[in-house]
């Protein structure tokens, strides 16, 4: 295998190309630039859908006497720009809309919450890259800061929780759950890669976020999350590829603080499994459309857990 540097790897590609009009590296290299890579500006917008609607305590499921539910819709609208094939910068800023069902008492508490989150913004740098007559790998890490944009106000909720009264039904549906913002600045740092073989790939990637204190007293815990995706393309042309991927998705999250104190029902462990579409078209459009059911689902205390995730993005670059 042989390292080439980023303008001979694009001449090397292009020669490739000259001999067949339908070479299957080279349909794949434009994909690849299509998701990560093409220098000049790109915009996006992705949707995260999730529905939770079980009661978990513990690890184990428990009955959903009140109908307790949560639905969450997170859009992030993304710009960013790509300087040169190995380095690029990105702005993310959510919208968020949460729709929930909760016990408060022996009464129902129904709401809507919705406005911006919290805004990011990263920077990106491929750190390795190889092509050789059959393959492409890609290796790539980025990092950036979180802003306290969103709304925090829910958290105030904190401030005044109490038990339920004797024979009421619990709420696992919070103040935590409900803020639109943190209210702190956090770290993000993360890695990603991408390997393919003839018509079989597979990407990867894990994110680490480390987060500050926020308000109200309250801070989020550091939040892990991972990903594996294998799969191959079912349709392959110089133009355009249509690729599937089982996707195996993860998080892990420690105990929130607030007022100094360890919050019971914050943590959780989580392994989500789904099958996941993508598309390109040239070295311009990109599309996903995935759906996550969980496989292990570890919480503390009472809380409600997803019962599935729905997620699509588009990007478009210059």
């Amino acid at each position: 295998m042989k390292k080439l540097a980023v303008l001979p790897v694009f001449f090397a590609v292009f020669v490739y190309c000259l001999p067949a009009y339908a070479c299957d590296l080279c349909a794949i290299y434009r994909g690849t630039e299509a998701k990560v890579s093409r220098p000049g500006f790109n915009i996006g917008v992705f949707e995260q859908f999730t529905h939770f609607g079980t009661m978990q305590e513990g690890g184990h499921v428990v009955p959903n006497e009140a109908g307790q539910h949560l639905d969450s819709s997170i859009t992030q609208f993304i710009v960013g720009y790509q300087f040169d094939e190995r380095f690029g910068v990105q702005v993310n800023l959510p919208y968020i809309s949460r729709s929930f069902k909760r016990p408060e008492g022996f009464a129902t508490d129904r709401g809507t919450v919705s406005g911006i989150g919290d805004l990011s913004l990263t920077g990106s740098a491929r750190l390795y890259e190889s092509v050789t007559q059959n393959t492409i790998f890609i290796w790539s890490a980025f990092g950036g800061v979180k802003f306290p944009t969103g709304d925090s106000g829910r958290l105030a909720e904190e401030l005044n929780e109490t038990p339920p009264p004797p024979g009421a039904p619990e709420s696992g549906i919070h103040g935590h759950d409900l803020a639109l913002g943190s209210g702190s600045y956090d770290g993000i740092i993360g890695t990603s890669a991408m390997f393919h073989w003839e018509r079989a790939f597979v990407t990867a990637g894990a994110q680490y976020a480390l987060r500050g204190s926020g308000s109200f007293g309250y801070g989020y815990a550091d939040d892990f999350s991972w990903n594996v995706k294998p799969g191959g393309f079912l349709y392959l042309t110089d133009e355009a590829t249509l690729g599937l991927q089982l996707a195996l998705t993860g998080e892990c999250k420690g105990k929130d603080t607030f007022m100094g104190a360890k919050a019971d029902d914050t943590g959780i462990t989580s392994v989500f499994l789904g099958p996941e579409l993508s598309f390109t078209y040239k070295e311009h459009v990109s599309a996903d459309l995935g759906v996550d059911f969980p496989v292990v689902l570890h919480n503390t205390a009472l809380q409600a857990v997803p019962d599935y995730k729905l997620r699509a993005g588009l990007t478009v670059r210059m």
